[in-house]
């Protein structure tokens, strides 16, 4: 007796995420790295040198000194346990002879705009999750709900296959899509068969393929969630399912224990939103030594100076300005401090965002030696909106000749 053919599901929904997206980037500038174990992390200083013979010399790990931390790292560095966030001296404990390239992030954002570009010439319904994964609504894209053959899904495996050649072909890397009835299931999928991997699953496949899983592989189970159901001996997402829902309303809350059972069935009817304005947007550093305010004021302050110069162009080229001006410091023994100032007129240009950030800094006691410093735009704005006109012209009505900030000596 033949096996029933899987029921098409009422929405087609894709996770694409590239594959090692920010390793494979410097993989196209330098192809010689291909199959080895290559980090990203490091500073200018360790961008590769070259030889007179026209090769390049690369930094190894083992030669590394600081306190950065991975930001990516290629699958054969992923197999000597190297992930992304680990520090990098930890990391060359695992695996010494690994390269290590400074992080390039014009060259990261250049890629994604390019893979975005050529999905959306395909599948124009797209919400953007970052600057490597995407999720894509297949739903109503021509042929993804027609089968081919005995295939029900064979059109969106087509259409799947057409997105990873056409990213292919626009950046020359790779990228892993799953397609399923939801984004919850979706993201799951994507993760099944990196890189280079295509999933296409329908709510039939949960037993198979999804309840196996361990449960920190749904999205939105963290490491606290995911030890106490550990400690519950709530393995896998399969155990997840069939637990109790008043073991786990017991143990997780009424709300986040609803969602809990409802992800391990596969249940998730988020729409693909398109479009969302962001929050807040800032920037940060972590150093490489300790610094003191007053004995590394030269260096602080030229570190900070390009903070609001980043945060300036970053703002400018999304066309966003914004009121509050906040920082964030961390000292010695990881104690966090932040500080926020809200201005009468948003702002994008580095001098006014400067000014703000500085006199937030006056508020915070800097005896203590600085591991990372970061500064934030928020209550954003387009340029010329009626409610940041109306605050403009209130504010000029107000104080037309009104103060300005001090002119800081900043960390003196």
């Amino acid at each position: 007796m033949a096996e029933p053919t899987p029921a098409l599901p009422d929405r087609l929904i894709a996770h694409l995420d590239m594959d090692a997206f920010y390793a494979s980037v410097e993989l196209l500038r330098y192809p010689e790295l291909k199959g080895l174990p290559v980090v990203v992390g490091g500073r200018r200083a360790h961008a590769p040198q070259l030889r007179p013979d026209g090769t390049r010399e690369f930094f190894k790990l083992a030669d590394y000194t600081g306190r950065g931390v991975v930001t990516t790292s290629t699958y054969a560095a992923r197999a000597f346990g190297v992930f992304s966030a680990m520090g990098l001296m930890k990391a060359a404990l695992l695996a010494p002879q690994a390269i290590l390239l400074p992080a390039d992030f014009d060259a990261y954002r250049h890629y994604s705009r390019l893979f975005k570009d050529a999905v959306r010439e395909l599948a124009p319904v797209i919400e953007d999750r970052g600057i490597d994964e995407i999720y894509i609504d297949l739903t109503d894209v021509p042929g993804a709900r027609d089968p081919v053959g005995h295939d029900p899904l064979g059109g969106a495996r087509a259409l799947a296959r057409e997105i990873k050649n056409s990213v292919w072909r626009a950046t020359g890397l790779t990228c892993s899509i799953g397609v399923t009835p939801n984004k919850l299931l979706s993201k799951i999928g994507s993760e099944l068969e990196k890189p280079d991997g295509l999933t296409v699953l329908t709510m039939d496949d949960l037993p198979t393929r999804i309840w196996p899983l361990p449960v920190r592989r749904i999205n939105g189970i963290g490491p606290k969630a995911g030890a106490k159901l550990d400690s519950l001996d709530i393995h896998t997402i399969g155990d997840l399912a069939a637990a109790p829902p008043a073991l786990l309303a017991q143990h997780f809350g009424p709300g986040y224990s609803l969602w809990l059972h409802e992800a391990a069935l596969g249940q998730d009817d988020r729409p693909v939103v398109t479009y969302s304005e962001p929050v807040s947007i800032s920037r940060e550093t972590t150093f490489e030594r300790d610094l003191h305010a007053k004995r590394d004021r030269p260096e602080l302050s030229r570190i900070f100076t390009a903070l609001c110069e980043q945060l300036a162009s970053d703002l400018q080229r999304k066309g966003y300005q914004g009121r509050t001006i906040g920082i964030k410091l961390r000292f010695e023994g990881f104690r966090t401090v932040t500080r926020d100032l809200t201005l009468e007129l948003p702002v994008q240009d580095a001098a006014a965002i400067r000014r703000a950030a500085g006199l937030c800094l006056k508020r915070v006691d800097l005896s203590q030696r600085l591991r990372l410093l970061g500064v934030r735009v928020g209550k954003l704005s387009r340029p010329g909106d009626v409610d940041s006109t109306r605050r403009s012209r209130s504010a000029a009505n107000a104080a037309p000749n009104g103060p300005k900030p001090e002119n800081l000596r900043l960390f003196s």
